[in-house]
């Protein structure tokens, strides 16, 4: 996996937003994520980008063995096989013209190396040596890594035609990771959403995780967490097998995109601190870990301490918060998401949908129970799939029809799991409530609770078919779509050039909504989520009071964290520094004004009854 010249990286964007986009932005040097969870949603793909660009295609149905690592596989090598395509054309491109030669330089950071010195070609006269300066610049294009996303915990059993189970290495997660391993791509898994002992078990079983004679690695493994205790642990894991994590890519717990994960209270900041800190003990530690177990299968060591990248995601909105991020937690890379929802050349995003979000208010975006993971799920208010969802309910037909069923995990009432989301369980999870055992307000509020999930399956790859017009699975065309809430303080629809330029700092794409640093933002986010988990707790027990008093003291030891940094933001104005202060106060305020006993009842004076 070469080192690519962005500082910044286009993580997984639902099953379908990124699915194609490393054909997007590949050739300008821009890493990107594609989901490899949804093995029909990739060979749909794979047939249109086959057809649109004369290459052989011949289906692979569901009545091949091992069907879905090979559709898995064969899609990457597409992807991989066009980019490299790409690059090739790039490469005889023109200097001097405005063409994607040209874009490839432009959108490069300013003080990139490479940059200054096309700059610096630009200013040569013609002769050998600006001939010489363009071929040196030719071969120092390199196409952004096209990685790959597992959530881990999406891992269904299978059956085969007949309905005997299969083998667990035919399970959803382990089929898709086989189908990565198995394809020509020189990249990195991101294994995201948790620990699954399964499907890390089976990681060794392929020899291109393992270093080579020089410590390079031809796949690699990025682990997606949310704290450090996390990264230790799994890297641990990871290494006691030989296996070595190249990246770890930490995500905001809640100001984020998709399901939220919320730590302990434990905010971004301090955590990133706490890796700043801790980053050479970890690397060392993990190394060796991993050279004994490497030496024990007689595989080649590290003579080194290899490369371990850490980057950081979730909420990130400003130039200045990137450069801060790189400058004083020394990542080595930020990783910004659901902006690129705006960016047609990005991502794919149906015309109906991009249009919704480029002009939504900040009360569309919320976070809500929708998922049948039963995970905190930021959604859109004003998606198609929220408006079916209620329509269904008006309509006495709660639920989603389930045929991808890569959620199936609930056996309340059947043998065989079953979706939260889909028809069979609502239905029968509402004959099970009892009305006459309840308030009309309960039985509303225990109705809601059922009803409010809702089949993210379809919904999350339904808008790429629909900007491509490629045919709907099951003609299901709802689209769900789960921007995080930063996204509220972006409007419109943008280029390529222009979101990078944001990035960069060459332009200001922010809408004229006052946006607090993107620290205090998610401080907000976890203040909401601390109080929900209050209200909903009447009667403390000794776990859970301990819980809660956790999360609350992780809380203000953030705030005050961020009070004795604030000084340390040099490029923001003293106005938004005293504005980050007040903010960090208040939040300090009404922390300590939350109690975690339920107020006792006043006594009534005997006069007074």
């Amino acid at each position: 996996m070469s080192s690519v010249p962005h500082s910044f990286h286009i993580p997984v964007l639902g099953l379908g937003y990124t699915m194609d986009t490393p054909i997007k932005v590949a050739r300008y040097g821009i890493s990107s994520v594609i989901s490899i969870v949804d093995d029909q949603l990739i060979e749909k793909m794979r047939g249109y980008y086959a057809l649109h660009h004369g290459k052989a295609y011949t289906p692979i149905t569901e009545d091949e063995h091992d069907f879905r690592a090979k559709r898995t596989t064969s899609y990457l090598n597409l992807v991989q096989e066009l980019v490299q395509e790409q690059m090739a054309t790039l490469k005889t491109l023109p200097f001097g013209e405005q063409n994607d030669l040209a874009k490839y330089f432009e959108l490069l950071p300013e003080d990139a190396a490479l940059k200054l010195a096309y700059q610096q070609m630009l200013q040569l006269p013609g002769g050998e040596q600006k001939q010489q300066q363009q071929e040196m610049l030719r071969n120092s294009l390199v196409a952004g890594s096209i990685d790959v996303n597992i959530m881990v915990k999406v891992d269904k059993m299978n059956t085969d035609a007949d309905g005997n189970m299969l083998p667990s290495e035919y399970s959803d997660a382990l089929a898709s990771l086989r189908g990565f391993a198995q394809s020509d791509l020189n990249a990195g898994v991101v294994l995201s959403a948790g620990y699954n002992p399964r499907l890390y078990n089976y990681i060794d079983q392929f020899p291109d995780f393992f270093p080579d004679e020089n410590g390079n690695f031809r796949k690699k493994i990025i682990l997606k967490v949310s704290d450090y205790r996390s990264a230790l642990v799994q890297g641990k894991i990871l290494a006691k097998k030989g296996i070595w994590v190249s990246e770890f890519r930490i995500e905001s717990g809640l100001n984020c995109g998709g399901h939220a994960f919320a730590t302990d209270g434990l905010l971004l900041g301090p955590i990133l601190e706490e890796f700043k800190t801790k980053r050479t003990a970890l690397a060392t530690e993990l190394g060796d870990l991993c050279n004994n177990a490497l030496a024990a299968k007689e595989l080649p060591v590290f003579t080194a301490v290899p490369e371990l990248r850490i980057t950081v995601q979730g909420g990130i909105g400003t130039a200045n918060e990137q450069a801060f991020l790189l400058e004083y937690y020394d990542v080595n890379a930020t990783g910004w998401g659901s902006p690129f929802l705006l960016v047609p050349e990005a991502t794919s995003v149906d015309a109906s949908t991009l249009q919704q979000l480029a002009t939504a208010s900040k009360d569309d975006y919320f976070m809500s129970d929708a998922s049948p993971l039963g995970v905190p799920f930021h959604n859109f208010r004003i998606s198609s799939s929220e408006d079916q969802r209620k329509e269904r309910i008006q309509k006495a037909r709660p639920g989603s029809p389930c045929y991808k069923k890569f959620l199936v995990t609930d056996t309340e009432f059947t043998s065989a799991p079953i979706c939260t989301g889909s028809r069979q369980y609502q239905n029968l999870k509402l004959k099970q409530l009892n009305k006459d055992e309840m308030s009309a307000e309960e039985y509303q509020a225990a109705m809601d609770n059922i009803v409010v999930k809702d089949c993210l399956c379809e919904g999350l790859g339904a808008s790429a078919l629909l900007k491509n017009e490629i045919p709907l699975s099951h003609n299901l065309g709802a689209v769900t779509i789960c921007p995080g809430p930063n996204l509220a303080y972006f409007s419109g629809v943008f280029s390529l050039a222009e979101m990078v330029g944001h990035i960069y700092g060459r332009i200001n794409l922010l809408n004229s909504l006052p946006r607090p640093h993107m620290f205090i933002n998610e401080l907000h986010l976890y203040i909401d989520y601390f109080k929900k988990k209050l209200d909903a707790t009447t009667v403390l027990n000794p776990k859970q009071e301990k819980y809660l008093q956790t999360f609350k003291s992780n809380l203000l030891e953030g705030i005050q964290y961020y009070k004795d940094k604030v000084s340390l933001l040099k490029k923001e104005s003293s106005q938004y520094l005293a504005t980050m202060k007040e903010d960090l106060e208040k939040a300090s305020c009404v922390l300590k004004n939350l109690s975690l006993t339920a107020p006792q009842p006043v006594p009534v004076p005997v006069a007074a009854r």
